[in-house]
């Protein structure tokens, strides 16, 4: 994730809906809180939702080492319940990509505008297709810092536009030793117009499609694709 541009998503959010105008907002998919923590730092009155515990463990030690607070719930997105209200939420990095079925992510952007006050924002973002069938087909991927090393290998899922990945990682410890521990993925996107239609379906309004943290439509090698909505 070192290469994620966390300032410039946070930018993209806070220039479609200033925190001054459009203050609460839940961070959907929120991890260890690097970007919930810039989105406080913005002045945005934000909480994160994740459905790993020892992730939203990470975010409050965090947030608590910067002097900041923040409700952290501990939920899948397709289950959302609880927020009313909002005036924004976002569900960053390819969060949504981790629903496997096209109608957990139809039932997440219906309880995401639930949840939303009339005039709300939405801002998602996910792999494009040239992203999962291309660039992840060319694994296996590898990285080695001296501290980290992993070996990541891809192969396509069942599903169209779906991809595993198995990761295997070795960690500097004591001694000179490394840790070795495995992680394993899986994620699956769908067309433009799938997302679009959902979005209409559920009552969405102004939707804007970008791609490639740019505000440029989406070509077919663009890797990553924006929706911004309003309720």
């Amino acid at each position: 994730m070192q290469d994620i541009p966390y300032d410039a998503y946070v930018q993209w959010v806070a220039e479609k809906a200033p925190a001054s105008q459009f203050p609460t907002l839940l961070d959907i998919g929120c991890g260890t809180g690097v970007m919930l923590e810039k989105l406080l730092a913005k002045g945005y009155q934000a909480a994160g939702l994740d459905l790993s515990e020892e992730m939203l463990m990470i975010a409050n030690e965090r947030l608590n080492a910067n002097g900041q607070q923040a409700l952290l719930v501990c939920q899948s997105m397709d289950e959302l319940e609880g927020f009313v209200d909002l005036d924004i939420i976002t569900i960053p990095i390819d969060s949504i990509n981790y629903l496997p079925e096209v109608e957990q992510v139809k039932e997440t952007i219906s309880r995401a505008f639930e949840a939303l006050k009339s005039g709300g924002h939405l801002f998602f973002d996910v792999h494009s297709l040239f992203k999962m069938n291309e660039i992840f087909m060319d694994g296996p991927f590898t990285y080695d810092d001296g501290e980290i090393t992993y070996l990541w290998d891809t192969e396509a899922g069942e599903a169209p536009h779906s991809v595993h990945h198995d990761m295997t990682f070795f960690v500097q410890a004591e001694n000179d030793l490394f840790e070795r521990f495995e992680e394993y993925h899986f994620q699956r996107t769908f067309p433009l117009e799938t997302y679009v239609a959902m979005l209409e379906e559920v009552g969405f309004r102004s939707i804007e499609v970008t791609a490639d943290f740019e505000n440029e439509k989406p070509s077919e090698q663009s890797q990553r694709i924006f929706f911004h909505a309003v309720k």
